[in-house]
């Protein structure tokens, strides 16, 4: 695989649209809590709903991982611990 950037983002800051293109600032929240854009995702408008369809897809396989292993008896957690249960990887099987 090439080198592609990445970026974290835990929001989205704004979003436009010119000319059939979707523009969609990344953004992420700095410790006092406000946010500062960090990317752009650029999108035609035409693969928008297949962009969202797959992110909504992604969510559904991360709630069903996140149910089947609360579902299992979990290894006791060492004192003091209270994460939930998550799963530690998985892969999206997107199309």
């Amino acid at each position: 695989m090439v080198d592609q950037p990445t970026i974290f983002a835990d929001g989205i800051l704004e979003a436009s649209v010119n000319f059939g293109v979707a523009r969609i600032t990344l953004a992420q929240t700095r410790a006092d809590g406000s946010p500062v854009a960090c990317g752009q995702l650029v999108v035609p408008v035409v693969q928008l709903p297949a962009l969202a369809n797959g992110m909504l897809s992604l969510l559904k396989q991360i709630e069903a991982k996140v149910k089947q292993a609360q579902e299992q008896p979990a290894p006791a957690a060492p004192p003091g611990d209270s994460a939930e249960a998550m799963p530690g990887a998985f892969r999206f099987s997107g199309g």
